[in-house]
């Protein structure tokens, strides 16, 4: 048996990484450490440490380590670990969405200029990420509008050009029309307005410009001049300053009590060319410093375009052996920066403001109704899982319910349930509500990681006082504090208000009360869908069920086959036994069964 207290001796003071996992074998948490023996021994110790570390200390069961020989080392093996385990504690990325890049194929012949969403190793130039794909799209077709570059996407000689080299947007590689050394020039060209080189672009085109017209070429000087112009143009959109900063990524943080926000603009050649966001739950008790540094070890961790800077709030505790990876991986020097003044600051502030009304214009209704329902109902905390029943059946018979969850301000329909009535019989919703929240409160008691999740912070009950009294004696029975309150209709089966056992109204918002007249319209159709079915099922078994021989699939082989048991009853043994499946013998036995 692991015996935590005495592996924790046999810890080395050595640079590696621990892993954490619970009663099931699940690793619920990866880290790194200098020293293992001192790293890991904090988490066991009487010390101030946060509710969420608390909680997965609670849970852990026993833990191994691997030992490296330094803190880069560690800091990969932890990367993968947790891109291949995704323990619930650590900071996860779940956006799996991959960036528009634009890519030149340089080892081509002729090479393409193209957008893609894959970074490979293949020796081919890359320039991105584009966090707008519109932006991406953009800048591709003024290239092959104003560089008359290859659009096809096989390279490939021929004897004709092709329509885009007569409507004057190629210039004909295919069938040498321009050399290789004058395509490269407009590749070069391309790769130098691609990584933010305008002046350079622009300065060899007015030097070529100026040699057109002393040769008396105006036709080329001309379309030199319009392609200085539509570079300066689309350079100027994209300018976000006049800063100096060059080649830079900067990260913004924002949160609340349910999520956290993390903002990544991207910076190329002193112009921003996109940006990013980035939603994470359950990491309000983790330090912005942590959440920065599980985010950045995810996010760059397959990333090819790694910036020269990346800029952040505050220094995170890892800085070095992180900047000593991101050196490694992108072959040149990347630094983590923190400042605390100045232009450089100017541009953080930018993206935690971002972060902050990115998070508030998608998290302000909820958060708000949950905030409402903590004072208006007077709980100790935001109730982020709140849970409601409801009963459906036709004078006792059919009896069913059916619940529905809303997990942080949104009805969640893929964690609603529906049960079977068991153990009352006869018209009497209360008891009915008793059995169904008692047997849901027990699976979460006894299999917390089930289907049912974790035990809801409130029960709204579909009705009135009688169903709260209901809910709360099956409450008890758990041995559970959850606080229970009823959504009580008019007349006309209609929202009206919600109550407490007291039987008081309670004043809310028209927003709030919006949203609790949906949750329990959504409760009650939960309930009356499974109940129809199971009504629907009783009144469509067929007859071909009691025939001995004749499963579902021969069932429903026969009815696609003839539409009708009464077109079976009148068919032949020979158009019977057409029908895969069905031999003579079971042909006749059909027949005598129908007949």
């Amino acid at each position: 048996m692991f015996n935590i207290e005495n592996e924790l001796k046999k810890l080395p003071a050595k640079p590696g990484v621990y892993i954490m996992h619970d009663k099931e074998d699940k690793i619920i948490y990866v880290g790194k450490a200098i020293s293992l023996k001192n790293r890991v021994r904090q988490y066991f110790r009487k010390n101030n440490k946060t509710t969420r570390i608390e909680k997965m200390v609670s849970l852990v069961d026993h833990f191994e380590y691997i030992v490296v020989e330094n803190e880069a080392e560690a800091l990969i093996l932890e990367c993968n670990l947790i891109k291949k385990n995704r323990p619930k504690f650590n900071v996860l990325l779940k956006d799996d969405k991959t960036y528009p890049y634009i890519k030149i194929d340089v080892k081509s012949q002729y090479p393409n200029v193209f957008i893609t969403r894959k970074l490979v190793n293949d020796g081919s130039k890359y320039f991105g990420p584009y966090a707008n794909p519109g932006s991406a799209k953009e800048m591709i077709n003024f290239i092959r509008e104003k560089f008359k570059i290859r659009q096809c996407k096989n390279f490939k000689s021929n004897k004709r050009v092709c329509l885009n080299y007569h409507i004057g947007r190629c210039l004909g590689p295919c069938v040498n029309k321009v050399s290789r050394e004058e395509y490269m020039e407009q590749i070069h060209q391309i790769e130098m307005l691609l990584d933010g080189k305008i002046d350079k672009v622009v300065n060899k085109l007015k030097e070529e410009m100026n040699n057109a017209a002393i040769s008396q070429n105006y036709e080329t000087a001309a379309e030199l001049r319009d392609r200085i112009q539509a570079i300066e143009n689309i350079s100027q959109r994209q300018k976000v300053s006049n800063t100096n900063i060059n080649d830079i990524d900067v990260i913004g943080l924002a949160k609340n009590e349910l999520i956290v926000c993390i903002e990544i603009f991207f910076v190329r050649g002193s112009k921003m060319i996109g940006r990013e966001h980035y939603f994470f739950d359950n990491l309000k008790d983790m330090e912005d410093k942590e959440i920065l540094s599980g985010f950045i070890k995810q996010y760059y961790m397959n990333n090819l375009n790694i910036p020269s800077k990346i800029m952040l709030r505050e220094e995170i505790e890892d800085k070095e052996s992180i900047e000593q990876w991101l050196t490694n991986i992108s072959e040149r020097k990347v630094e983590l920066k923190s400042p605390q003044k100045g232009e450089k600051l100017r541009f953080i502030e930018m993206a935690e403001q971002n972060a902050l009304i990115t998070l508030n214009n998608k998290e302000q209704d909820k958060y708000d109704i949950l905030s409402e329902l903590k004072e208006k109902l007077k709980l100790e905390k935001l109730p982020r899982k709140i849970e409601s029943f409801d009963i459906s059946h036709i004078s006792g018979t059919f009896m069913v319910a059916g619940m529905c969850v809303m997990k942080d301000g949104k009805i969640n329909k893929s964690l609603s349930r529906r049960f079977r009535i068991k153990t009352v019989f006869g018209q009497d919703d209360p008891r009915c509500t008793e059995e169904v929240v008692t047997r849901r409160l027990k699976h979460s008691i006894e299999n917390p990681k089930g289907g049912f999740g974790e035990l809801p912070d409130l029960i709204l009950a579909d009705g009135g006082i009688t169903q709260i009294r209901a809910i709360k004696t099956a409450i008890e029975k758990c041995h559970l504090e959850i606080p229970v309150y009823g959504m009580v209709k008019n007349d006309k089966h209609q929202t009206r208000a919600l109550i407490g056992e007291d039987r008081k109204e309670i004043e809310i918002s028209e927003k709030l009360f919006n949203t609790i007249t949906t949750f329990q319209d959504t409760v009650h159709e939960t309930a009356i869908e499974y109940h129809r079915k199971l009504r629907e099922e009783a009144v469509t078994k067929s007859v071909l069920d009691e025939i001995e021989g004749i499963g579902e699939k021969k069932k429903q082989a026969l009815l696609q086959e003839f539409g009708t048991v009464e077109k079976i009853k009148n068919a032949t043994i020979g158009e019977l036994t057409k029908v895969k499946g069905i031999n003579e013998q079971l042909a006749n036995e059909i027949l005598n069964k129908l007949k």
